[in-house]
């Protein structure tokens, strides 16, 4: 049995805090990544994770040291980091005459690989190379995906859901405006991958609503799709399960409109409206002919006081 495997109990307090957040949860913390240098990766590579940590930061960790592994080989060396970092996403770079400038980027489920999906970096323009203002650590990106590939092929949907899962950041209750500051802009065209990353500038307008412009920051990458390694059906549902505690119970008698407004319906006993007292008022009187009816049905009339 491995080190990692065993079940271990704290002997501090310290210990037993760092074993509390590694607990299972019903509401996750937000995915942390790794980014793992191969035993020959060259410039572009390094450069490249270091500009993806940059982005990802600080829910990322960088292993400077080369790691010599083959992901697609064996992947027992992905899932040790993984459990040591506790890390659920990860991204392995590497260069070889046969892959030249290649990228592995995939998720865990349960400390086990469940998606893996190997690109190929064909253009890289850094984060150094565009002489532009950059955004503040920690900054929640907005992902955008042009290109019907992404929707009719397989293989780039489980793409454009593991950078959705890579890239989305912590989930956060409200949004405003001014927190909006850059743009990550994924485009599928040609069988190509076009990674872009744009700065948020909001101009005057003479409005309320300020005028939109985006300013490249970098990195810029042309990837392409070369190796994949899929979770079966089964296991990616299994993966998506959620526990019953979080799903939200269903209210009776309650509906929604496409604009959503939503409209109750109330069950009431049936009203007796001959008692309802109404305001005393002379329009509001019995007439004769209403009075003979009543004795006749054996209703006697309220006496009325006379004054002697």
């Amino acid at each position: 049995m491995e080190a990692l495997d065993r079940v271990v109990k704290p002997k501090t307090k310290r210990a037993k805090r760092f074993l509390e957040k590694r607990e299972p949860k019903l509401t996750e913390n937000t995915k942390n990544a790794i980014l793992i240098k191969g035993g020959n990766a060259n410039l572009t590579v390094t450069e490249t994770l270091k500009d993806i940590y940059a982005l990802k930061k600080p829910f990322a960790v960088l292993y400077k040291k080369k790691n010599i592994t083959r992901p697609f080989e064996d992947q027992t060396s992905l899932e040790f980091f993984s459990k040591k970092s506790d890390c659920s996403l990860f991204l392995f770079g590497s260069h070889n005459k046969k892959r030249p400038n290649n990228l592995i980027i995939g998720r865990m489920f349960d400390y086990h690989v469940l998606d893996m999906i190997e690109l190929g970096i064909e253009k890289f323009v850094s984060l150094k190379d565009i002489k532009n203002s950059k955004c503040p650590e920690g900054t929640k990106p907005m992902l955008i995906f042009a290109g019907d590939t992404f929707d009719l092929n397989e293989e780039y949907r489980r793409l454009k859901s593991l950078l959705i899962d890579f890239f989305r950041g912590p989930t956060v209750p409200t949004i405003r405006l001014a927190g909006l500051e850059y743009v990550l802009h994924f485009t599928a065209m040609d069988g190509k991958i076009y990674m872009r990353s744009y700065k948020v500038l909001l101009k005057k307008s003479g409005c309320k609503i300020p005028r939109i412009e985006l300013e490249e920051m970098g990195p810029s990458l042309d990837l392409v799709m070369r190796r994949t390694h899929l979770a079966s059906e089964d296991l990616y549902k299994l993966s998506l399960k959620q526990p019953k505690a979080l799903k939200p119970k269903k209210k009776k008698n309650i509906s929604h409109d496409v604009f959503g407004t939503s409209y109750g319906r109330i069950h009431m006993q049936k009203q007796d409206l001959s008692k309802l007292q109404t305001r005393k008022m002379k329009g509001l009187k019995k007439r004769p002919a209403a009075k003979m009816t009543e004795e006749d049905e054996g209703i006697s009339p309220k006496k009325s006081k006379s004054v002697l």
